[in-house]
């Protein structure tokens, strides 16, 4: 059984810091692509970073230079660190993992109030 689970979400000031973290379980991590990915009250899911097996790293736009996708394989662990938290980051955050055999997987999310 596959599992994903986040940690780290909360409330917290503009201009302020968060780590969200994703645990692992029933796959095969260090094989798999991960990212995280967010929705806002109204608004569709977008893609925020992405992290390779390899370790190659990609971010949306508006996250660039503020936010840090990172991967720990010998704890079935990935990480979103955010800096610079301005209100329109307000989201719930998701993990998302595939294998790399055509299946993906998504954790419960966790959500992310940054107050102004």
């Amino acid at each position: 059984q596959v599992q994903l689970v986040e940690s780290g979400g909360g409330l917290v000031q503009a201009g302020g810091s968060r780590k969200l973290s994703c645990v692992a379980s029933g796959i095969i991590f260090s094989v798999s692509a991960m990212g995280w990915y967010r929705q806002a009250p109204g608004k569709q899911r977008e893609l925020v970073a992405t992290i390779t097996k390899g370790g190659s790293r990609n971010y949306l736009d508006s996250v660039k230079g503020r936010f840090t996708i990172s991967r720990d394989n010998s704890k079935n662990t990935m990480y979103l660190q955010m800096n610079s938290l301005k209100p329109e980051d307000t989201a719930v955050y998701y993990c998302a993992a595939e294998p790399g055999d055509g299946s993906a997987y998504w954790g419960q999310g966790t959500q992310v109030t940054v107050s102004s």
